[in-house]
């Protein structure tokens, strides 16, 4: 199975080195495959390199996408970490 979850990028600097970081960091205590995705661009969740080189600015949406047994916790916990959930234009 496959679980993703969308986000914005809420930092106002983007996800520059620090926030980079600590979201690497985060993702690398699940077991599960995890894949960010900005625009055409994707990284692995576990590399710093990997998610540094997306260019992430604040505003940006994103996609977490992973594989494995902790897969929903995963996304769950790491779109958090980066901010806040689209806007779907339901109210």
């Amino acid at each position: 199975m496959t679980a993703s979850q969308t986000a914005i990028v809420a930092d106002p600097l983007g996800l520059h080195a620090r926030p980079a970081a600590d979201f690497v960091a985060q993702a690398r205590t699940y077991e599960s495959e995890l894949v960010l995705t900005s625009g055409e661009k994707s990284g692995n969740c576990k590399s710093l390199l990997g998610v540094l080189k997306l260019g992430i600015a604040t505003g940006s949406e994103v996609s977490i996408t992973a594989i494995g047994p902790d897969e929903a916790a995963a996304v769950e916990a790491l779109a958090s970490l980066l901010g806040r959930e689209p806007d779907t234009g339901d109210t």
